[in-house]
């Protein structure tokens, strides 16, 4: 049935005219050249070498197969970017902890500067507790050094950042702990009413008591499978967390509107103003229930409009299994478009946006459709990784069923990232196998990218489940394109500039991106936006809406340098600083 439906797929996309949504101003194809651009594992010789654990051998919970994530941030303010991946843990140390042995734990890596890393996870005081999930990172109370987020199945746990290599538990204080039995599935900061504060969104997957486990029957392509859910599981609730600015938080989930009912099983997170009306709205992506788009009213309460704007569903009216998320301009229009990753046995969803947030599912015209039908999606980001200007997509794969390493099923449990190139006219090409991934074969889960060799190409963490790291550098996308990289300070905004809308112009080349966290699978990528220039050598401009409303503008600047820009001050000392 499953191969029926793909070439049924595949003679629709073949089918599918696309003249006919290809707008004004938008490239038309063209025969792209042969990539000079080879991405590297440099995970051992870089020394994040951690085995991540995430359950048994035997998967005989859905708890044990959804793996984690990690995020980019830079924690000592040194211009290097660092890497935190969290742990998971297995049910014997969840349910005998004493009897179990020493828990696994998270990971702080320090970006050393020179291509390696070191843990300093123990000296930092961040191990986390119980069963990691993800993270985000961001400066919650504005004193210039990021803070930590991490949630779990269980507690959640804030870190503070207290400014000199270390972190304070301060879960408490703030009020972000959430509850003993529910699985958070993702979280992001953002400032949804433009206080100058980040506030915090945790979605929740499912309501889950390990001491009462549910005994469900389910089966994959006819394959009877251990790890059932999330239908006929409870689902967790969502929590809006409003800053207070003064260190604490208040749930103001019912107040906001943003209490949903039913529950539904949230992953991805995303705080995005998608409609372009100055205030941040919030998206979730939901497994195997429709999506969520809260339209903010400016009042300090949401709307959720998800089947108005055409992205709760996919363009058949159904819905599908998400996972990860990515929010960018993909047609250099100046409006956010959404990639989602879903499960096997159906497409990756592209949404983009018409104007004003309402979507048009344009996945097989765009060529992204059938390509990802096999795979097992999780973490997707857009990156440029030909510095050509234009973004591309990169996913994050692997089977969830651990069946699928008996060969029982069509595709495999270990499965190659794939890399889609932008063809700058709403459509894309597979590329991996020419970037050097065609033989990565993985059980890939989180995932997200970052300059962490700030030398102008944009590389990527990748994360397995039972297995380690993977490190993805860049060689060779510094060499094909110019590029300039853009640290947002906020000062009347939050001090990160989360949400700040950037501008940038060369020559005809013009793009937008937005200050975000959160979106990809349980993971986050780096804050500083990187823009690929292609032969341009010169910026004409670069503009940046912050969320308070002002406007600051610089031109006349050099390409291939990373800058800093301040609220209301202008271009800053940058700190990032080439590799020694």
């Amino acid at each position: 049935m499953a191969l029926k439906r793909r070439e049924l797929l595949r003679h629709l996309a073949a089918l599918a005219p696309f003249g006919a949504t290809i707008g004004r101003g938008v490239a038309r194809p063209t025969t792209p050249p042969a990539s000079r651009v080879v991405f590297r594992d440099v995970a051992t010789e870089a020394g994040i070498t951690p085995l991540i654990v995430c359950g048994g051998k035997h998967k005989a919970s859905i708890l044990e197969v959804n793996g984690t994530g990690c995020v980019w941030f830079d924690y000592n303010n040194d211009g290097y970017v660092d890497l935190y991946i969290v742990n998971g843990s297995t049910l014997d140390h969840m349910l005998h902890p004493s009897a179990a042995g020493e828990p696994p734990r998270n990971y702080l890596f320090r970006n050393n500067g020179d291509g390696t890393f070191t843990d300093v996870t123990l000296q930092a005081g961040v191990p986390g507790q119980g069963w990691g999930v993800g993270a985000v990172a961001a400066d919650y109370n504005n004193d210039g050094f990021v803070d930590l987020f991490v949630y779990n199945y269980g507690p959640n746990i804030l870190y503070r950042n207290n400014g000199n290599g270390t972190f304070t538990d301060v879960t408490a204080k703030a009020g972000v702990a959430g509850d003993n039995i529910i699985w958070a599935g993702g979280a992001a900061f953002g400032d949804y009413d433009n206080d100058g504060f980040l506030d915090l969104y945790v979605s929740g997957y499912i309501n889950l008591d390990l001491k009462h486990p549910p005994h469900l029957d389910c089966s994959f392509e006819g394959v009877p499978v251990t790890a059932c859910g999330p239908l006929g599981l409870p689902a967790a609730p969502d929590v809006l967390y409003h800053n207070n600015g003064d260190g604490t938080f208040t749930d103001v989930t019912a107040k906001a509107g943003v209490a949903a009912n039913p529950l539904r099983y949230g992953f991805a997170v995303a705080f995005e103003d998608i409609d372009g009306d100055g205030w941040p709205d919030i998206l979730v992506m939901n497994d195997s229930v429709p999506n969520y788009f809260y339209r903010n009213k400016g009042d300090g309460t949401f709307e959720e409009i998800g089947v108005l704007a055409g992205m709760a569903y996919n363009g058949n009216g159904h819905v599908q299994s998400n996972m990860g998320l990515a929010v960018g301009d993909i047609d250099n229009d100046g409006w956010m478009d959404l990639f989602i990753t879903t499960f096997a046995d159906d497409n990756f969803t592209l949404f983009h946006n018409a104007g004003r947030g309402l979507f048009d599912d344009i996945s097989y015209p765009s060529g992204v459709g059938v390509p990802t039908i096999p795979f097992q999606g999780w973490s997707t980001f857009f990156l440029d990784y030909n510095n050509d200007g234009w973004k591309d997509i990169f996913c994050v794969e692997g089977h969830i069923y651990i069946e699928a390493l008996g060969g029982k099923m069509h595709a495999p449990y270990r499965q190659r990232p794939q890399i889609f190139e932008n063809l700058r006219n709403r459509t894309f090409r597979e590329v991996e196998a020419e970037l050097g991934l065609g033989g990565l074969f993985i059980p890939g889960r989180g995932g997200a990218c970052c300059d962490y060799d700030n030398d102008g190409d944009v590389d990527a963490a990748l994360i397995c489940i039972d297995d380690r790291p993977v490190l993805l550098r860049n060689d060779g996308g510094n060499k094909v394109g110019n590029w300039l990289q853009v640290k947002t300070v906020g000062s009347k905004s939050n001090r990160d500039g989360v949400g700040a809308l950037v501008k940038v112009v060369a020559g005809d080349l013009v793009q937008y991106d937005r200050v975000r966290t959160g979106c990809t699978f349980y993971s986050s990528s780096d804050m500083r936006l990187h823009f690929g220039l292609g032969g341009h050598e010169k910026v004409d401009s670069v503009e940046i809406r912050w969320p308070s409303g002002h406007l600051d503008r610089l031109t006349g600047l050099s390409a291939n340098q990373a800058i800093a820009v301040r609220e209301g001050a202008g271009r800053i000392a940058s700190p990032y600083k080439a590799f020694r």
